[in-house]
């Protein structure tokens, strides 16, 4: 089946099997593999990614659903003039390690810091529970999410 959507601010279109996750579909189809592939089970947030603006596990949701919406990855928060300021704050408080769970990491902080600039410790820490790192002790991931707050 034909999907067409809009990410990163650009409209797309990809064929995509009646199964297929939108995970699958931005990463095979549309040669965006920034959304990483971990689980499959919505259980570790490597694959999050915002669909009209909502952060959502990729890997959860069929690309046919995603047909006629906008999504948002990794690849889109930058601009023209560079990184994100999340990503930046990551690169620059060290929350990055092996690098798996970041993707999902930088587009979860992206939703909190939109609807809570300044989010408490406690925001932090439920924002981003669906997101595992098997890295870190999380303390440099929330420096960076703090970082990325001022």
């Amino acid at each position: 089946m034909r999907i067409r959507l809009t990410v990163n601010g650009e409209r797309r279109a990809g064929d995509a099997w009646g199964g297929e996750s939108l995970l699958s579909f931005l990463r095979e189809r549309l040669d965006l593999p920034g959304s990483k592939n971990a689980c499959e089970q919505g259980e570790c947030g490597s694959c999050s990614v915002l669909l009209d603006g909502v952060l959502v596990c990729s890997c959860l949701v069929l690309a046919a659903q995603a047909d006629g919406h906008e999504v948002v990855t990794v690849e889109g928060l930058g601009g023209a003039d560079g990184l994100h300021p999340v990503q930046e704050a990551f690169v620059a408080a060290g929350a990055v390690q092996c690098g798996f769970c970041t993707p999902g990491l930088v587009v979860a902080t992206a939703a909190l810091l939109e609807r809570s600039p300044s989010p408490t410790d406690d925001e932090i820490r439920e924002a981003l529970s669906g997101n595992l790192c098997r890295c870190t002790g999380y303390a440099k991931i929330f420096d960076a999410v703090r970082m990325a707050a001022e």
